[in-house]
């Protein structure tokens, strides 16, 4: 029981996660400090799906649904509508590849914003 409370709480930081890379930006437009967390967090984001690598949070919730008896991800909500986006089953290495340069060029753009926004806030 703990153990699938504990994947169910790992697979919702996670998904926290992915939204914050991808979106993570837009909130540096309000506060820019959070910068400092963002971009390590983008770059991070971003370096996982261009090179294909894996997260380590994934192995670590698989790890604790099989601790807990669980085989997949069926099941409740969470199961149903967070793991599909996050895990989907037509994810192809191209598609990926394209996932990743969104990350860039997105954060690139917002952080081009903030560069400028900052340096009209010096000059004034």
């Amino acid at each position: 029981m703990y153990e699938r409370l504990a994947a169910d709480a790992l697979l919702l930081a996670h998904f926290a996660f992915v939204a914050f890379v991808a979106l993570g930006g837009t909130l540096v437009l309000r506060w820019p400090k959070l910068a400092w967390v963002h971009v390590p967090a983008a770059l991070w984001g971003a370096l996982v799906e261009l090179l294909g690598w894996v997260c380590p949070l994934t192995p670590l919730e698989v790890a604790l649904r099989r601790s807990a008896g669980d085989a997949g991800y069926s099941g409740g909500f969470i199961e149903h509508y967070l793991v599909a986006a996050l895990y989907p089953q037509s994810l192809r290495r191209d598609i990926q590849f394209a996932l990743g340069m969104a990350v860039v060029v997105v954060n690139v753009a917002i952080y081009g914003i903030v560069m400028q926004r900052a340096r009209m806030r010096h000059r004034a």
